[in-house]
């Protein structure tokens, strides 16, 4: 698990009836420092601390209502990438800016608007991979309690008061800087593209399951994804990324880490099975579990699991890096976004070809464990079966396939939140 600092910004107990209320957040570049500042209803205790791979600033709030304008996220601006803000636990909300290098946390303060609200304004700018792993591997905590002059920095360098050093003095506060709500444009902006990772099961050294003709399960996927990644793209909605495009072995933890690095806002993985019981045929669709829904889930998850030792690659001595983020970050947001799809996934795949009885499962596949990706695993059907795997090896099942994907990705789509959450 990635090393963290953790900065504490505390003030003087406030009485306040109403809940927290967010009402913006805006990003702005300013010579050598990006500035982000969230307006809130009201001071509030916060939380902060920095994480790695990717890196990200994330700031704890109590539970805040979001009520942000109807607008896109901010931009990329500076070393800011993108956000992601949402509930985090019962009682407690959390706002995560990933940056394109490692931040260095320069002010933390708030401001009075004129309007009344409060802007916490947080101002960063990028430090040297050297300096924030001295300060990622510091357990210095850093308290700051509420100064008198409201426009006073709460906390000074972060990176001089982690090293033992006095923060300095607080330099004045200039309005001006402060970024603007961006103006509505006269033409509603068209909506912009999802982006989906697609992954092919299997690869290279690790062919998959074996059809009754020989044929192999990563010659099926690959063939799945591609025509998926066609049908998707034509329709001028998607922006589609393979995790896989050729014939080539990929661990599975770098799937995943390859399909985060384009932050896709959906992941999906391709499978095709095998089995004893060659009457067995039928599509089925799975989500996260760590307890699967029944047996047979759980032997084709460690069935799954295995493909990295079958390509000479054992890591099962290393630490449960995975299974930490999905604890640290408490993905049910993530979990029910997962389900969501995969029942609408079903309910287009029923329409063209022959599903399982019970057609959405659990499992614990390393796959579908994104900590902030909506993820599910398509069995696609049997090759132990000579109906399915004949549909599987046609083209003209492949393109049904993709289009009933590309409904299915229409409906969920058309409900889904603008941003991710968690």
């Amino acid at each position: 698990m990635a090393a963290l600092l953790t900065v504490t910004i505390s003030f003087a107990p406030l009485a306040f009836a109403a809940e927290t209320i967010a009402t913006d957040v805006r990003v702005g570049l300013h010579d050598d420092r990006t500035r982000v500042v969230l307006e809130l209803s009201r001071p509030v205790d916060a939380g902060m601390f920095l994480l790695e791979n990717p890196y990200r600033v994330v700031l704890d709030l109590p539970e805040t209502g979001w009520q942000l304008p109807a607008q896109p996220l901010p931009a990329p601006a500076g070393i800011f990438k993108t956000l992601r803000y949402g509930l985090y636990q019962p009682g407690q909300s959390r706002m995560v800016l990933e940056t394109t290098h490692p931040p260095k946390i320069l002010k933390v303060f708030y401001l009075t608007s004129a309007e009344g609200k409060y802007r916490l304004v947080l101002d960063m700018a990028e430090s040297d991979p050297a300096s924030f792993a001295r300060s990622l591997n510091k357990t210095t905590m850093i308290a700051a309690v509420q100064p008198a002059d409201s426009e006073k920095p709460l906390m000074d360098s972060l990176s001089s008061a982690a090293s033992g050093g006095e923060p300095g003095v607080a330099a004045a506060v200039d309005e001006e800087l402060i970024p603007a709500a961006p103006q509505k444009p006269d033409v509603p902006a068209a909506p912009r593209k999802r982006i989906i990772a697609i992954d092919a099961g299997h690869g290279g050294a690790d062919p998959g399951a074996i059809g009754r003709s020989g044929i192999y399960e990563k010659h099926i996927t690959l063939a799945f994804a591609k025509e998926m990644k066609q049908v998707l793209e034509a329709s001028g909605r998607y922006t589609v990324h393979l995790t896989r495009d050729r014939d080539i072995f990929i661990p599975l933890r770098e799937r995943v880490a390859k399909a985060r690095r384009n932050d896709p806002d959906l992941f999906l993985s391709l499978h095709a099975d095998s089995i004893k019981n060659k009457r067995t045929q039928g599509l089925s669709v799975y989500t996260l579990s760590e307890n699967a829904s029944d047996k047979e889930a759980a032997l084709l998850a460690e069935k799954e699991n295995k493909a990295d030792i079958v390509a000479g690659m054992d890591f099962n001595n290393e630490p449960p890096e995975i299974a930490n983020i999905l604890i640290d970050l408490a993905q049910r947001d993530t979990l029910n976004e997962s389900a969501r799809f995969a029942n609408l996934l079903i309910g287009d795949a029923k329409n063209i070809t022959n599903v399982l009885r019970k057609t959405h499962r659990f499992a614990g596949f390393a796959v579908l464990k994104a900590p902030d990706v909506p993820s599910v695993l398509v069995e696609l059907g049997f090759l132990s079966n000579s109906t399915d795997e004949k549909n599987l090896q046609s083209r003209a099942f492949r393109r049904k396939f993709a289009e009933a994907a590309l409904r299915a990705l229409d409906s969920y789509f058309a409900n889904v939140q603008q941003a991710h959450t968690y």
